[in-house]
């Protein structure tokens, strides 16, 4: 059992700016938690906080139910994975994955058992006694992977391991990480800015914002739920669209500022919270929510065609109305020619509504 409780942490290096502020959660047993959030958001920091490489300024983190503010990494039966594999140059993958174990005095039996098993799961039997520079950016960093599963702690810490791969490697490695998850049913914190990892591995995600967590939920849930502008803005690709307008009260109805069109009847976005700011809010669309139809389609924003970019089975067009951009992910052969005006219609049932001055999300959020 590897339960991580954070209750009120804070971190600061100055006392008045502090980088983690005041954060309670829970990370269950053998979950996969992804901890996501752009550059200096403090994930990274909260990681290093469970392995015992950050002190903590405020509140206590607790491992199975015990607090380790005080105890020293070596104590906590972690192992971490860096985003640098830091593997030894001179010894070979064998001896690389054993020099812990080495370290701690095992008999050599245990040791190599325990490296062969983890290198018959990372698929890494045959590179043995290879050095780190006969290997590739995928298999070293299955190496460094492979150094923490033969000390079978209670936790696996990942920061950032995907982040000095290329693009093909990448989705291969995060495949063979969420594997290794299900085969080895580990507790396992894994930080990235990379937001479709997190969709992509994640059992549940944190989502920093500036020290404070700003949504805790699954992946779908994120997406299609997001209780914040920020929230809406990070989780996706495209991102999603965000249109300033005003709700009307009285009308029902929603009216963008600065762009030809885009009036949606409030009856049809689900139901809407009251708005504090005397109707001024910020509609939100993602891309699959806006269709492709002819100017002065009711309910549409009208505006030229940017650029078209067809990927094959899908094609993302950029639409100017009013100076601003609007992103369209449409499926099929229809590709709108750069120049052509055309119109876009958000779909009213998928549609955000996000408070402009509080930034929350109006529409109500299932329970």
């Amino acid at each position: 059992m590897a339960t991580i409780e954070f209750d009120n942490v804070s971190k600061w290096y100055r006392e008045a700016e502090p980088v983690v502020k005041n954060v309670s959660f829970h990370i269950r047993d053998k979950e996969f938690m992804v901890i996501v959030g752009p550059s200096g958001c403090g994930k990274s920091t909260m990681l290093r906080m469970i392995a015992g490489l950050e002190d903590i300024s405020l509140g206590e983190l607790r491992i199975d139910g015990v607090r380790v503010n005080e105890k020293a990494p070596k104590d906590r039966d972690i192992a971490m994975v860096f985003q640098n594999y830091a593997l030894y140059p001179h010894m070979t993958v064998y001896e690389n994955m054993a020099f812990g174990l080495k370290l701690r005095k095992m008999p050599k039996t245990e040791i190599r058992n325990r490296v062969f098993e983890a290198g018959n799961i990372l698929g890494l039997a045959d590179y043995m006694d290879r050095k780190p520079k006969e290997l590739s950016g995928g298999q070293r960093q299955r190496v460094a992977v492979g150094r923490a599963i033969v000390r079978d702690p209670k936790v696996f810490l990942f920061d950032e391991p995907l982040s000095n791969l290329d693009a093909k490697m990448r989705v291969q490695t995060r495949a063979e990480i969420s594997a290794l998850h299900r085969k080895l049913q580990a507790t396992m914190v894994y930080v990235t800015h990379d937001q479709i990892e997190a969709m992509t591995m994640g059992d549940r995600i944190v989502v920093m914002d500036s020290g404070n967590i700003s949504q805790i939920d699954t992946p779908l849930n994120l997406y299609h739920h997001p209780v914040n502008i920020f929230v809406a803005g990070f989780i996706g690709s495209p991102s999603m669209n965000f249109i300033e307008g005003n709700l009307s009260s009285e009308s029902g109805q929603f009216s963008a500022e600065n762009l030809t069109g885009s009036i949606l009847p409030r009856s049809s976005v689900k139901s809407v919270s009251p708005v504090s700011n005397q109707g001024a809010v910020t509609l939100g669309v993602r891309a699959e929510h806006m269709e492709i139809t002819s100017p002065g389609t009711n309910g549409s924003i009208t505006g030229v065609v940017e650029i078209s970019e067809p990927l094959g089975n899908e094609t993302y067009t950029y639409v100017k109305s009013g100076g601003k951009i609007i992103v369209a992910r449409t499926y099929g052969s229809l590709i709108p020619e750069a120049g052509s005006t055309i119109a876009l219609l958000p779909d009213p049932g998928k549609v955000h509504i996000f408070d402009r001055e509080t930034g929350q999300n109006l529409v109500k959020q299932p329970v």
